[in-house]
């Protein structure tokens, strides 16, 4: 029997880098999975992706949806109930760091609702939404954070990194309260990890490319020397989600940076150099 026959999945933000990667990841292991997001056309591909990794056609869910929109959060959840009959995995993978051209201090107080909007607001609506029928399964939750949340700062994203730190304790909290009906919920804290991130925010290509390049050759930036891979992601996104294999792991966030949120800046420099030995 395959590791995740039978079992109910919902990735939001599925349409692209992790969240892709983890639905075709969810398929490779027999999950009925509902995939979703904003663009149809990416949507298709995740679905192409998963159906060559082994997936049923009768197993893929696809729901075109804005996750900020309560009536689209109903329309995901209903829909998989519709055609899988239950909920046994909720994966919040959908966020964003929503730009307008400022930065630091000086970033708009409109733009502190839009990101806590996709970053927070929506998994909390999620959570809600899907609380009676995760109860039901006793189920897992995985929200997808990131080491944006600190303790170190990211003052060019100030929202973007509060989102990710308010998502961070309201995982603990939610873990607490929701273990005591079995229902296990934890996160995951990718480092730099390629999904095209950057292109979503508006820049091109090569430029994202070029970002990734220099921080993965500066040790300071990537101690492991290598940018990050949404299946990397996904791969503890699933062990996050199988009960026989983290069943103990109640309210962490299990961090993947290749060393990243573990460098201070004289780490960064060889310490014979630092003495002039």
């Amino acid at each position: 029997m395959a590791r995740f026959s039978g079992k109910s999945v919902i990735v939001t933000g599925s349409s692209n880098g992790i969240g892709r990667a983890t639905a075709v990841l969810f398929a490779r292991y027999g999950a009925q999975v509902t995939i979703t997001g904003r663009d149809a056309e990416r949507l298709e591909v995740t679905k192409q992706k998963m159906l060559k990794a082994g997936s049923l056609p009768e197993n893929v869910n696809v729901v075109v949806a804005n996750l900020t929109d309560s009536d689209a959060q109903d329309r995901i959840v209903q829909s998989t109930l519709d055609k899988f009959g239950k909920i046994d995995v909720l994966v919040n993978n959908a966020g964003a760091n929503v730009v307008d051209g400022t930065m630091n201090t000086d970033q708009s107080v409109d733009l502190y609702h839009k990101t806590f909007r996709i970053n927070f607001q929506a998994v909390v609506e999620m959570i809600k939404k899907t609380k009676e029928y995760l109860i039901k399964t006793k189920g897992e939750i995985v929200n997808v954070s990131s080491i944006a949340a600190g303790p170190q700062a990211l003052p060019m994203a100030p929202f973007y990194a509060a989102s990710k730190a308010a998502l961070d304790q309201y995982t603990r909290c939610v873990a607490i309260d929701l273990i005591q009906y079995g229902v296990r919920v934890n996160s995951v804290s990718p480092g730099v990890v390629s999904t095209g991130f950057l292109s979503a925010m508006g820049l091109p290509d090569p430029v994202q490319e070029k970002a990734e390049s220099f921080m993965a050759s500066r040790k300071e930036c990537i101690p492991a020397g290598v940018c990050g891979k949404p299946e990397d992601i996904a791969e503890l996104i699933v062990f996050l989600s199988d009960r026989k294999r983290s069943s103990y792991i109640i309210g962490q966030s299990i961090v993947a940076d290749g060393g990243s949120s573990l460098v201070a800046g004289m780490h960064a420099h060889d310490l014979q150099d630092m003495l002039g030995l």
